[in-house]
């Protein structure tokens, strides 16, 4: 009979947040070299370059993959002989301890993402508390805990439906994965929870995405029941959209494809489909009551060695003198390094700049000819100007974008994922452009930021508005000032490249 500690609970789940803020599982970059050695799209394989080159670099310096460290989500089974040796406090409460002890550990501090008063005031809880814990009693007399992090640019993409018993669940996903978007940061995982009824279908999807990557152990193997030929099919046809690493087009959407599934009712079938972004972050473990879990570091020969160097045609420039006339020539898919004075805004900021301008009140920071980059950064420590700095979606900006490129005289905006028909046509307009970062790449952006400073909505927290002063900042240009989308042609000319190839092949 296992006598469990409360504290060798909390201790475990702060070690655990901790060391997946800054280690990726390393079957995901395993998965994640092969991607890169196969990727034919240049756009892509750099996009992927640059996610590998920052996990090393996270791994190295102890800091976040990603600036959103994520929502926790534990799935706790204990067993059924298990005695705790204290019990005033309850599972979910030592998860949220120790959830609140990593997320405020002054060595790495995580940004803290959750609000309370989802429906009202969205308040921060400031200390990213409280969990969303999963318990199950089984048989046994120990504890086994699977825990992640879970950025809210994937978690976003969720997509649910309750098909007839009869329809086709591939047909479903290769139908609902495009209108996801880039936002999920592929190239990732999708998890698909089948059966039970649809809150089971969504805790069975979540929880398939603790599972290692191992698709190509399958596909060298061959499928044994239907659950393994669902997932190759969908993995293959996936693939085949061209959607690639960040929407961009290409070979690699998705590296692997899990399923759970349990019975369900005859005349339902719940489908719940889950991505996992290029930030994909959790870890197992067990407890017997011998002391907290011991999470051995990877070694750093684990991660491949890849550099990413900019092209010829890279084009260097100032954005403190820069005009409309300035980008009028920056065509889509191109790379541009920036320098200079950038500002920055999300959600919340966006919303108040909304009602500042209603009520005609004067804005805090002048817009005029600036960029403004979706950013909602870690807080920075030692010698750091900023910490983990990546873009988050840049879509849920677009009911904004015209009034910002309307009113306030802001040049362009820089974010990841595409950008909405109608935002498009609003960049077309005021001859502006949308720049792309590389989501899943916050620590290796970061390291261009040289100054940051608050300069407005400090009472927002991670969403006040920052000036960076950045040096060569890598970005692509995803709209140009025609209006042109690469989240939309580099998709289809992908998805015609592999129609072709295939075609090719089977002549």
């Amino acid at each position: 009979m296992a006598i469990i500690k409360q504290q060798d609970v909390i201790d475990s789940i702060e070690d655990a947040l901790q060391y997946i803020s800054y280690y990726h599982p390393i079957d995901f970059i395993q998965a994640l070299e092969k991607a890169y050695n196969k990727e034919e799209s240049t756009a892509a394989k750099d996009a992927i370059a640059q996610i590998l080159i920052n996990s090393r670099m996270s791994a190295q310096g102890k800091r976040p993959i990603c600036q959103d460290t994520g929502i926790v989500t534990c799935f706790v089974k204990v067993g059924m002989e298990v005695q705790w040796d204290k019990t005033d406090m309850t599972v979910q409460q030592m998860v949220d301890e120790g959830t609140r002890r990593a997320y405020l550990n002054p060595d790495n501090p995580l940004r803290a993402s959750i609000v309370k008063d989802p429906a009202g005031k969205r308040i921060n809880t400031k200390d990213n508390t409280p969990a969303v814990v999963h318990i199950d009693m089984v048989p046994g007399a120990g504890l086994e805990i699977m825990i992640a992090a879970k950025g809210g640019g994937s978690e976003n993409k969720t997509k649910m439906a309750m098909l007839n018993p009869s329809d086709s669940i591939a047909d479903w996903v290769v139908k609902t994965l495009p209108t996801m978007g880039a936002g999920w940061c592929p190239p990732g995982m999708l998890g698909i929870g089948i059966g039970g009824t649809a809150e089971k279908a969504g805790v069975l999807a979540k929880e398939s995405l603790m599972d290692p990557v191992n698709i190509q152990d399958l596909i060298e193997r061959g499928p044994q029941n239907a659950e393994e030929e669902l997932r190759l099919e969908i993995f293959e046809r996936v693939n085949k959209l061209g959607i690639g690493a960040q929407g961009l087009g290409g070979l690699t959407t998705v590296v692997d494809v899990k399923i759970n599934s349990v019975p369900t009712h005859a005349a339902s079938k719940p489908v719940v489909m889950i991505p996992n972004c290029a930030a994909t972050r959790h870890v197992h473990f067990h407890l017997d009551g011998s002391g907290p879990a011991d999470l051995t570091p990877p070694k750093l020969e684990e991660w491949p060695e890849i550099t990413w160097e900019v092209g010829e045609n890279v084009r260097r420039v100032n954005v403190d003198d820069l005009g409309k006339a300035d980008i009028s020539d920056w065509k889509t898919g191109e790379t541009v390094l920036l320098s200079g004075t950038i500002l920055t805004g999300r959600d919340a900021a966006h919303k108040r700049i909304q009602d500042m301008l209603a009520k005609g009140e004067k804005l805090p920071v002048d817009f005029t000819d600036k960029f403004i980059y979706y950013v909602g950064p870690v807080d920075a420590i030692g010698d750091e100007a900023v910490g983990p700095a990546g873009p988050t979606t840049a879509t849920r900006m677009d009911k904004f974008t015209e009034m910002m490129l309307a009113e306030t005289g802001l040049l362009g905006t820089i974010g990841k994922a595409e950008r909405g028909a109608q935002t498009c046509e609003s960049i077309k307009n005021h001859k502006s452009v949308y720049l792309m970062a590389v989501g899943g790449a916050a620590y290796l952006v970061s390291k261009a930021i040289k100054k940051a400073k608050v300069v407005a909505f400090e009472d927002m927290g991670m969403e006040a508005i920052y000036e960076f002063e950045v040096e060569d900042m890598p970005v692509t240009v995803a709209v140009d000032s025609t209006g042109e989308s690469a989240h939309v042609t580099g998709p289809e000319i992908w998805k015609v490249k592999i129609q072709e190839a295939d075609a090719k092949a089977k002549s």
